[in-house]
């Protein structure tokens, strides 16, 4: 019986005891006040007292009896309700071994009440270390037994014993129990995954590079290449009862079951790969771009993110298909190199744009990334000098000039005509920043990977100019975004930018050759992404006074760095014969990412190497700094690591992990991308 249960019950057999006491009070009254009427009151409590007391010795046995039979009879049905409850219910230890189970538990797991072996010999899912990981009193284990599912609901049960207890059996279970519901949910589960199954998918398909393939075929032919790629686009739709519709002469519109979209990643989205093959008389390579929105709440919603997939995929050089589902994003194709325009009408197009917004503005901030190296510095540089030709004042944000800064940064002093404010640091921008001020950010497109982040969060007016690839984490809402992938560095982009941005154009020498320099170091002396376009902005450099000897004294280095960049390829480990992993140490160096990514590039020279992954611990960062020549697409590896970069040049930033776990971390992911045939040795 409950301890409540008890209290009413002794306050009900109380209550007769308490009128006693309360006449007795009253006769003791009268008799010493009222004389007569005392005397009746004691005669009237003495014979009620007598009448009491022989009332409790006639009916205590009974009503004893009757108290212990009530509470066997409610027991007993408590227990009894219990067993035949249809829910299957058990009631286990902390443990997870089972305790006690009733009929529908019995019946369902084959097992009878005298089961008392682990839940984990019925249920795999439900072990010791499950039950003690979870930390709230009620918890739900997922479960699937004999090809159904059920929900497991689980509450800790928490009890006082009585001292006599604790040492028997109550007292080996430590006064703590485990019970437990199952609820088949394998119905419910199967809707659910008809109904997600059956929820429509937006897609986007846009041909990456229509008008520079057409230029390229006959006349007579275009029409027969432009039926052959909508063949093939209409095959590939067709087991997925998808709706298709032709938007542009190069842009498709499509809309499909969700559950199509599994088998399309199976298969790597062969499309791609198939469109590669179309020939009718041209002489490029046709790629596509997909960009498919899918998990959002409405046809609005999906639409949204299938354009905003359209718009990271092309923003990663096209030729690959960008899934995004709510925040998650997925990658899926580009095995060659992105796709280069050797038009140059969007860097016309550009410049004006950027031109404009600076005339509107009374000041221009420009960042490069953390730890900024000579291709930021440089296209820092370029928009310094655009900034000039309009009478506009710009500085840059410069934290930390390293070693290979260091030179290029003394050519821009005030005896050479620049501004003592030119480079400021990340506070001084803060305070300087207002409505009035244009903030661009070069060399990269992600906020975190600025000097100055800050900085984005003060600015409604932000314009990006950038080469590497877009993640899902970028610079949100910029007023202007030009992303190329296909571009050798973005001082490639800034040189062609400034021959559109004004015809009076002019470089000094100390500008054109810091431009110059960050051409050569991101194409690694021209061997690396280099196109006709990197050579005709090298060319326009030159024609504005860069000079190659002078650039080679600039970025020469000291013997100190010298011997650390030999020191990281000497202690290189060759994993599967192939990918070279190293770390650079830190010690004296003032600038050892870039010592880093100068060794992973001296790496690829060593027969054999198709990768290379250079580890550095500096500020409280691990920087990853991975190259290739053409077989490995290290941009991929990167991306698993949470970097990004290019198809043969990439990199990582990583917070709160070790060399060694970091170094593990990239050995695991080549495993998983061998294994799974993203990388083939």
């Amino acid at each position: 019986m409950e301890p409540k249960e008890k209290e009413h019950i002794n306050v009900y057999l109380r209550v007769p005891l308490a009128l006693i006491v309360v006449f007795a009070v009253i006769s003791i009254l009268q008799l010493i006040f009222l004389p007569q009427l005392g005397i009746g009151s004691v005669i009237f409590a003495g014979i009620y007292g007598i009448v009491i007391a022989i009332y409790y010795s006639f009916v205590r046995k009974r009503f004893r009896s009757e108290v212990l039979s009530y509470a066997t009879n409610y027991a007993t049905v408590q227990k009894q309700l219990l067993r035949e409850f249809q829910i299957p219910y058990a009631v286990l230890d902390e443990t997870g071994r089972f305790l006690w189970m009733n009929d529908a538990f019995s019946v369902l797991t084959g097992k009878d009440s005298h089961y008392q072996k682990s839940a984990s010999t019925l249920f795999p899912e439900i072990t010791r270390e499950e039950i003690e990981r979870q930390e709230k009193d009620s918890f739900s284990i997922r479960v699937d037994f004999e090809g159904r599912i059920y929900e497991a609901k689980m509450q800790r049960l928490t009890f006082s014993q009585p001292d006599h207890l604790k040492h028997g059996m109550l007292g080996m279970i430590g006064g703590k129990l485990v019970a437990m519901m199952l609820f088949d949910e394998t119905q419910l589960t199967r809707l659910k995954k008809t109904v997600k199954d059956q929820k429509l998918v937006t897609a986007l398909i846009y041909i990456d590079n229509y008008e520079e393939t057409v230029e390229t075929v006959e006349d007579v032919k275009r029409s027969l290449l432009t039926a052959i790629i909508d063949r093939k686009i209409s095959r590939y739709f067709r087991d997925t009862d998808a709706v298709i519709r032709k938007m542009e002469k190069d842009k498709y519109f499509i809309i499909f079951q969700q559950k199509y979209l599994q088998q399309m990643k199976e298969n790597k989205f062969s499309l791609l790969e198939d469109i590669k093959t179309t020939k009718a008389g041209n002489e490029n390579e046709i790629t596509i771009s997909m960009g498919i929105g899918a998990d959002a709440d409405g046809y609005n919603q999906n639409a949204e993110y299938s354009r905003a997939a359209m718009d990271l995929a092309l923003g990663r050089g096209g030729s690959q298909v960008v899934i995004k589902s709510g925040e998650k994003v997925e990658y899926y194709g580009l095995r060659g190199k992105e796709v280069a325009r050797n038009t140059r009408v969007k860097a016309r197009v550009k410049a004006q744009a950027l031109r404009e917004m600076m005339e509107s503005k009374e000041s221009v901030i420009v960042m490069g990334h953390q730890i900024s190296d000579v291709d930021a510095l440089g296209a820092g540089i370029g928009v310094y000098s655009a900034a000039r030709e309009l009478g506009k004042k710009c500085q840059i944000v410069l934290n930390t000039i390293t070693t290979s800064l260091r030179p290029l940064v003394d050519g821009f002093s005030t005896e050479n005509g620049y501004p003592e404010d030119l480079f400021i640091n990340s506070e001084e921008a803060l305070e300087l920043v207002n409505e009035k001020t244009l903030v661009m950010v070069v060399d990269t497109n992600r906020p975190n990977y600025t000097e100055c982040p800050d900085l984005l969060t003060k600015s409604k007016s932000i314009v990006v100019f950038d080469h590497h690839r877009q993640g899902s984490e970028r610079i949100e809402n910029p007023v202007l975004s030009y992303i190329e992938p296909y571009a050798s560095s973005t001082c490639e982009m800034i040189a062609e930018m400034l021959q559109y941005f004004s015809e009076r154009m002019q470089l000094t020498p100390e500008e054109a050759d810091c431009i110059y320099a960050g051409i050569l170091i991101d194409t690694n002396n021209y061997m690396t992404k280099t196109g006709v376009r990197t050579f005709e902005a090298a060319a326009y450099l030159k024609r504005s006074g860069a000079d190659v000897t002078r650039v080679r004294k600039l970025l020469r280095e000291d013997m100190m760095t010298y011997k650390a960049r030999a020191e990281v390829v000497r202690h290189a480990e060759v994993y599967k014969g192939a990918f070279a992993i190293s770390e650079c140490v830190a010690n004296d160096l003032e600038s050892p990412t870039i010592v880093g990514a100068q060794a992973s590039n001296e790496l690829l020279n060593i027969v054999g190497i198709k990768a290379s992954f250079v580890l550095t611990d500096f500020k409280g960062k691990i920087y990853v700094s991975s190259r290739s020549i053409d077989e490995i697409d290290v941009q991929l590896i990167m991306e698993r690591l949470g970097g990004g970069g290019h198809l043969n040049v990439a990199g990582a930033q990583i917070q709160d992990e070790t060399i060694e776990e970091v170094k593990q971390r990239v050995k695991d992911i080549i495993d998983i991308m061998i294994e799974e045939g993203e990388i083939k040795l």
